[in-house]
């Protein structure tokens, strides 16, 4: 061959290769392009309110699997396995259940994953209920587990690891999160734990005069005040009215103490009769405290029960304005004046609404259509 020959030979091979080389950038460029639109465009077919649960052991494929049964279309598999490479996510999606909200993008959903950003829901035990009413919320609670429905009260104590702990006050009234696996008994588990250290912070900053000989008896009034107001700066002076009646050996003569007395035979209205009938609970016929709470105490009746405020009164009774407020008493004679007052009030509110009710027009009795 000639040198000639062989340098245009040369010349067409170094051509060929600066096309196919230009060739090949062209299509990476065009196979990037198309990867950051995928990764990056909001996927097509999700319905409102889909949820993806990612259980232990899913693979990538599988959870791929799951997002094409839920309506995501976009993307080959080696894509979805380039992003999650790119993402650190391949190895690493986290067990749990996720919101996939309409306009996120493939990478926003394996982020999502990556990061056990999982869907939390929330349970609240509310102040003043009692174990009864407590377990009741719990059982309607979904989508959480119920593991404890066929335990009676002694039998759930000991698996949360408190044998002959009586359960009524022991869970701190809060909001608790938790996902979608977690069971009744995790919630427990928390509730009690977390009432555990607001008792015991309570009990480090009592008043150091305090009648109260233990962190029990504390919990125990505590819940009493708990169930006799639900205004927060009342709360201290009714914790002042328990330990002064305490102090002078008074009893402590609480309704919310009778009516926990009567459980589920109590059906909304206290009567005199069950003012004088005895039981455990009844603090018009017994000294002193009550054996257990009667309901959750919430932080703020801990506090006020470890610092009662100073005063002279005695009694107290509901003002009956709808506020919820009470009056508070220096003497029996002043408590009777302001019980009179009550039942006034009550009485021309009960008056006012029967005379509303007769004077409503009826519903659902004019003439019929012919």
């Amino acid at each position: 061959m000639s040198r000639k020959f062989l340098r245009r030979l040369g010349k067409l091979v170094l051509l060929l290769f600066v096309v196919l080389l230009i060739a090949a950038a062209a299509a990476g460029w065009w196979g990037w392009q198309r990867y950051q639109a995928f990764a990056d465009t909001p996927v097509d077919g999700l319905q409102p309110g889909a949820h993806l649960l990612v259980e232990r052991g899913d693979s990538l494929p599988v959870v791929m699997r799951k997002l094409r049964e839920l309506g995501v279309r976009e993307g080959h598999e080696i894509e979805w396995r380039m992003l999650a490479r790119e993402l650190g996510a391949g190895g690493r999606l986290q067990v749990g259940e996720y919101a996939l909200a309409e306009g996120m993008s493939p990478r926003e959903i394996l982020i999502a994953m990556r990061d056990g950003r999982v869907v939390r829901y929330a349970f609240t035990i509310l102040p003043g209920r009692n174990m009864r009413e407590l377990r009741a919320a719990l059982a309607r609670a979904e989508p959480l587990l119920h593991q404890s429905a066929d335990l009676d009260d002694a039998a759930l104590m000991e698996t949360l690891g408190h044998p002959g702990q009586h359960p009524e006050g022991r869970f701190l009234p809060e909001t608790y999160h938790y996902t979608r696996g977690d069971s009744d008994l995790d919630i427990l588990r928390r509730a009690h734990s977390s009432m555990q250290r607001a008792l015991d912070a309570a009990w480090s900053n009592r008043d150091p005069g305090t009648l109260l000989k233990s962190p029990d008896e504390m919990l125990i009034m505590a819940s009493i005040v708990e169930k006799e107001t639900g205004i927060a700066e009342e709360r201290p002076q009714i914790a002042g009215v328990f330990e002064r009646r305490l102090r002078i050996g008074m009893r402590l003569q609480t309704d919310p103490t009778v009516i926990y007395g009567l459980g589920a035979t109590f059906d909304g209205n206290i009567r005199r009769r069950d003012l004088v009938t005895d039981t455990p609970y009844n603090t018009y016929t017994r000294d002193g405290l009550p054996p257990t709470p009667i309901a959750m105490p919430g932080v703020e009746a801990l506090q006020a029960v470890a610092r009662p405020a100073d005063g002279d009164a005695l009694y107290f009774v509901a003002v009956g304005d709808g506020s919820g407020r009470h009056v508070f008493s220096r003497t029996l004679a002043e408590h009777n004046a302001a019980v009179a007052q009550y039942l006034r009030r009550y009485r021309q509110a009960r008056a006012a609404e029967r005379a509303a009710m007769q004077e409503a027009p009826a519903v659902g009795t004019g003439p019929e259509a012919p």
